[in-house]
This record gives C-alpha cells, structure tokens and sequence, in this order.
C-alpha cells in the first residue's frame, strides 16, 4: 500500500497538470504535439513566437473569456 504522502504529492501533481491545462499553460506544448503529428514541413513557431500570436489573435477576436 503506497505511503499517505506519496498519494497526496501524486494527487497535488494531477491537480496541478489540470489547472494548468485549464488555464492554457500547457498550449505551447499542445501545438508542438500537433504540429508533429500532422506532418508539417515548415519549423514549428518558437515558444515566443506561438504566445505572441496567440495574443494578437485574442486581441483581434475577443470572446468570453476571464481576464
């Protein structure tokens, strides 16, 4: 039977890694996955490059969102 602690760290870290997708931290890593996967021939956009994009997008469509 695994320790008390080692349950509630795993839990801690599950908790972490949902809240983080929800808020969109893991995005960057979401579009290098499906950049990938579909095949594309060009250089994936640096992390920089995705974010600011990602930005200006938000900014010229805005929708319902928090902040």
């Amino acid at each position: 039977m695994p320790a008390p602690m080692a349950v509630l760290a795993k839990g801690v870290r599950g908790a972490a890694r949902y809240l983080g997708s929800v808020m969109g931290a893991d995005a960057y890593t979401r579009y290098l996955e499906h950049h990938q996967a579909m095949g594309h021939r060009s250089a994936p956009l640096t992390e920089r490059e995705f974010w600011r994009d990602r930005t200006d997008r938000q900014d010229a469509n805005p929708q319902g969102r928090c902040c």
